[in-house]
């Protein structure tokens, strides 16, 4: 039982981790004033937030660097590199020192890789400890990163609520915190055990519970952050956070009672709770081995007859037209070389890049975006309604894992509707520049990327194979530099062509530059609307390119159902 309790407390962790070290979302926050101090363009800014979405680039060295050192040193390495990141660059907005700019710059790029380093000491936690059910673990902890800016906005008012140079001392000092007192639970974790199919049905309810409270601790900050202008309330504020984020420390309490109550209640009352609380079906990672033994002796006969084509594999073709051959089964490890052959990749990759992305780079000029529309002294609200709904966003992605039973949809079909609000969203912005408008706005972008950016670790390892998710995951988070190159350079070169048109005179700062006027932005969102639309085509092309592989898991699964009730019936 000890070992038990010992995994929920990794996941409470790892969950406080993520929290608190999702530091890039709230760039928008001092952009402006960075930009200010260091008296540079918009073109120039952009190229800040690319070196921070960089480090994303950067994740294998986390991966490569567990391979030598153990966990806990790379967590600490993770924090070292966020406090010289981010530590510095709060002396130079702060006027204590003074760096060039390419300073700056690399600044901001081990910045970002710190990010990235802590995401993968939560990752491995999740996937050696949760091994049953990974999925409902991974999109737990994941969601709880979309909270970062939420937070943070509220500690920064707590603290100083007319200073925007707090968030740069704040993203240096705090991962430090949720890092020490993670460092016993990751020093002391227990061995890791193969549950039977009854225990691994019980932690339903803990996870149910656990996304109750979730669900909770988002809707506090998302509706209750507006009051956090005034520093007395912050703190209340604060204080009622902290409680919601340590409550969860009560699961591994709960373990024990629920080890307890199946040793001193009748059977039966306990098999109807579990069969109630059904969420995860611990069948699935055997059906996917199965099926993959299945594909593998079936490509072995198709090597054996070249006239066999009923294969349930990927039909390994030689030449050109091999990467056009369609996916029908689910789990096949796909190495790298594979995998960048395969148009069903291409196809996600274009659908991450012109979806969650762009959502990305959004967040990152939500300072300017605010501030051209003359909405200024909004732009940490702006930051914490997109963080929420990326929150929720992120929650909603577990969405398959929970309906699956009642409403069964293959997670590309899913990824498509996650995609749907982006589009909308900027044709809404173009329509009008109001603050309803633009709340609404920011929103269902945030909720779309959160959903995008959780859901892809479970789509990379369904599509692509589990054991290859690692490698696999960062050759497709690749496009987030891309993008955020792109989309910034883009919006950033309109920004500064309207500076001299701008319907408010142009002040200067130094040798930066300010636009005001809805025209600063509004080709920019055009822009992004129809690039957005390439993104969900792209989603769609590949759902309908994968339904096959997911219907014919789907099928395979259900019959394992049906005759194992059968055996059940009849034992």
């Amino acid at each position: 039982m000890v070992g038990q309790s010992g995994k929920w407390m990794i996941l409470v962790v790892a969950t406080w981790i993520q929290a608190f070290t999702g530091t890039n979302f709230d760039f928008a926050s001092y952009s402006s004033e960075l930009k200010s101090v260091l008296g540079i363009s918009q073109v120039q800014l952009n190229y800040l937030s690319v070196a921070s979405d960089m480090g994303k680039a950067l994740g294998w060295c986390s991966g490569v660097s567990l391979m030598y050192f153990p966990l806990w040193v790379v967590m600490f390495m993770a924090v070292f590199m966020g406090l010289v990141g981010y530590g510095l660059q709060w002396f130079v907005i702060r006027g204590i020192i003074s760096v060039p700019y390419v300073m700056v710059y690399l600044l901001c790029l081990l910045a970002g890789c710190s990010i990235c380093w802590f995401n993968t000491v939560c990752y491995v936690l999740c996937i050696r400890h949760f091994q049953a059910n990974r999925a409902l673990a991974l999109s737990l902890t994941i969601s709880f990163n979309g909270l970062s800016a939420s937070l943070y906005t509220l500690i920064a008012n707590a603290v100083n609520p007319n200073s925007d140079t707090i968030y740069l001392f704040l993203n240096a000092l705090v991962p430090l915190f949720p890092s020490v007192v993670a460092l016993i639970p990751v020093l002391c974790q227990p061995p890791v055990q193969s549950l039977p199919a009854e225990a691994t049905r019980r932690d339903s309810i803990i996870f149910l519970c656990l996304n109750i409270l979730v669900v909770v601790t988002g809707l506090y900050l998302l509706l209750l952050n507006s009051l956090s202008s005034d520093a007395s309330k912050a703190r209340i504020l604060l204080v009622g956070a902290i409680c919601l984020l340590i409550l969860p420390l009560c699961l591994p309490g709960m373990a024990y009672a629920r080890e307890w109550a199946r040793r001193n209640s009748p059977s039966s009352f306990l098999s109807e709770i579990s069969s109630t609380f059904n969420l995860v079906d611990t069948d699935d990672l055997e059906l996917h081995k199965e099926l993959i033994a299945g594909s593998e002796n079936d490509n072995a006969t198709n090597a054996t007859n070249p006239t066999n084509t009923s294969s349930y594999g990927l039909i390994h073709r030689e030449g050109f037209f091999g990467c056009f051959a369609l996916l029908t089964v689910l789990g096949e490890e796909h190495s790298a070389r594979l995998l960048v052959r395969r148009w069903d990749f291409w196809l996600y990759y274009a659908a991450y890049l012109c979806g969650a992305t762009i959502g990305l780079v959004y967040s990152n000029n939500l300072g300017q975006i605010s501030e051209s529309l003359g909405y200024s002294s909004l732009t940490s609200s702006l930051v914490t309604v997109y963080s929420s709904c990326s929150f929720f966003g992120r929650l909603l992605s577990a969405a398959p894992d929970f309906l699956r039973d009642k409403v069964y949809f293959s997670r590309t079909g899913w990824l498509v509707v996650a995609l749907v609000p982006t589009p909308i969203a900027f044709f809404l912005l173009v329509a009008s520049g109001s603050e309803a408008m633009l709340r609404t706005g920011t929103g269902l972008i945030g909720i779309s990327s959160g959903f995008v950016f959780s859901a892809a670790v479970s789509v990379t390892s369904e599509i692509f194979g589990p054991n290859s998710a690692g490698v696999n995951h960062n050759i497709l988070i690749t496009n987030i530099p891309i993008g955020s190159l792109l989309y910034g350079l883009l919006a950033a070169l309109v920004y500064d062509s309207h500076e001299g048109s701008s319907i408010t005179p142009v002040s200067l700062l130094k040798d930066a530059t300010l636009c005001m006027g809805r025209s600063c932005y509004r080709q920019t969102f055009i822009w992004w609307g129809c690039i957005s639309i390439v993104g969900l085509t792209s989603s769609f092309l590949l759902f309908l390119r994968t339904r096959t592989a997911y219907n014919r898991f789907e099928r395979n699964r259900n019959r394992t159902q049906v005759t194992e009730s059968s055996l059940q019936t009849s034992s």
